[in-house]
């Protein structure tokens, strides 16, 4: 089971917990989270990701084992901690201002 740390908006939007367990099928990535993510709450999508594009949206960061991998392929593995639940990933809200 791979563990997912929810930003409050998102967690507020699925009625979820602080941290959710998802079971990806295949190699763990940020697709894959993503896709098992959206799956247990359809409510989620178009909010991490376009809906068209699926690229990830700007202001949501990925952070695995302590190192942002929010610029990364989404098809690269996520490090075994993540993989095989010892580590959360986390998914924060950026904030911007001027």
């Amino acid at each position: 089971m791979i563990r997912v740390v929810l930003p409050p908006h998102l967690r507020t939007l699925s009625s979820a917990g602080s941290e959710v367990q998802l079971e990806v099928i295949g190699p763990v990535t940020q697709r894959s989270v993503l896709d098992a993510l959206e799956a247990l709450y359809p409510m989620l999508r178009g909010t991490i990701r376009d809906h068209v594009s699926l690229q990830r949206r700007p202001f949501l960061r990925f952070f695995a084992c302590a190192e942002d991998w929010s610029n990364e392929s989404m098809d690269v593995p996520y490090p075994a901690p993540i993989a095989n639940g010892e580590e959360p990933l986390l998914i924060i809200g950026a904030i911007a201002g001027g």
